[in-house]
């Protein structure tokens, strides 16, 4: 019989399990439903047109290690009550500026997928003092090209399609969009069949449908995205700026953070190979460890008014 001294080396605790809290911020005289999680450093992740705040759940808690990370609903959306006013890209700025106020928070780096990259270029340029860095995730407002599926929404009587889309089960949804990922290769990601599917689940609400309809009109038309941000890029040079998007986005062409990443100034990027519109679901550790990447490698920007000026009258 042979006896093996017991082992005293100190056992490396597993980190703490992450806490996530649920919330509900009242803004005037309406709700804003949203996630928190973790301590440090503000992060404000916001999600897509028809999506909520449960599409961060696949990097939420890593985020959450090191960081303050708040995920909303934005207005119309999941739980939270429709705006007060229009579904402009502004409006929901405007939104996050008052969550954050209502939430205690002075700044935040934001982290926006899709629709939400849009919002989150517009509360950069229109807060800045409130910005302290940018990560944006097959983000909309980049360039005019848009899938035909997005922009069939914004059509006469599409609401009622959308209805009728909606109403068949997800199961069912997801494996026909299974079928034409395959069939039909250019009009969406295999990937991305299933978060697709889950998102048009949701517009059985009638609420969500005509939040997803009169936002979808708000920044597209039948020719593709109507609102762009590449001139207000040269407001923000000064910003730190992560890029992530998957090479085999149909929603989004990925040339458009390619021609992007041009007009900044020393972005970081994150291109995940096979990956559709909805990286941050099908590939979430690749997402978290460029955004923890991203967040540890550079510093919060500082705004000042000088140089808000000089940028602003820049020839």
């Amino acid at each position: 019989m042979s006896w093996t001294e017991p082992s005293h080396r100190p056992q490396t605790p597993d980190p703490p399990a992450v806490v996530r809290t649920e919330g509900r911020a009242r803004i005037g005289r309406r709700y804003v439903a949203y996630t928190t999680a973790g301590q440090g450093e503000p992060l404000l992740l916001v999600h897509g047109l028809g999506s909520t705040r449960q599409t961060w759940n696949g990097i939420l808690d890593s985020l959450a290690t090191t960081h303050t990370v708040v995920a909303p609903d934005l207005p119309g959306h999941g739980e939270s009550d429709p705006p007060a006013g229009d579904y402009s890209l502004g409006a929901y700025a405007v939104g996050l500026r008052n969550l954050l106020i209502a939430l205690g928070l002075r700044s935040t780096t934001l982290v926006g997928h899709s629709l939400g990259g849009g919002i989150a270029l517009q509360f950069a340029f229109h807060f800045p003092e409130r910005t302290n860095r940018l990560a944006l995730i097959g983000s909309g407002g980049l360039g005019p090209q848009l899938t035909p599926m997005l922009r069939f929404s914004t059509l006469p009587g599409a609401k009622a399609v959308v209805a009728l889309l909606a109403r068949f089960p997800e199961p069912f949804t997801r494996r026909f969009l299974e079928y034409v990922t395959r069939a039909v290769p250019a009009f969406l990601a295999h990937p991305d069949a299933g978060p697709v599917a889950e998102d048009l689940h949701r517009l059985t609400n009638a609420g969500h449908r005509r939040t997803f309809v009169r936002t979808a009109r708000n920044v597209i038309n039948w020719r593709g995205q109507t609102v762009s941000a590449t001139e207000t890029l040269a407001f923000l040079t000064d910003l730190p700026v992560l890029l992530a998007w998957g090479t085999d986005d149909r929603v989004i062409p990925p040339q458009h953070h390619h021609t992007v990443a041009g007009l900044l100034t020393g972005p970081q990027l994150a291109e995940v190979a096979g990956a559709g519109h909805y990286p941050h679901l099908t590939a979430s550790e690749e997402i978290a460890a460029a955004v923890l990447k991203f967040l540890a490698m550079t510093e919060p920007f500082r705004y000042t008014e000088a140089r808000w000026r000089e940028l602003l009258t820049a020839p």
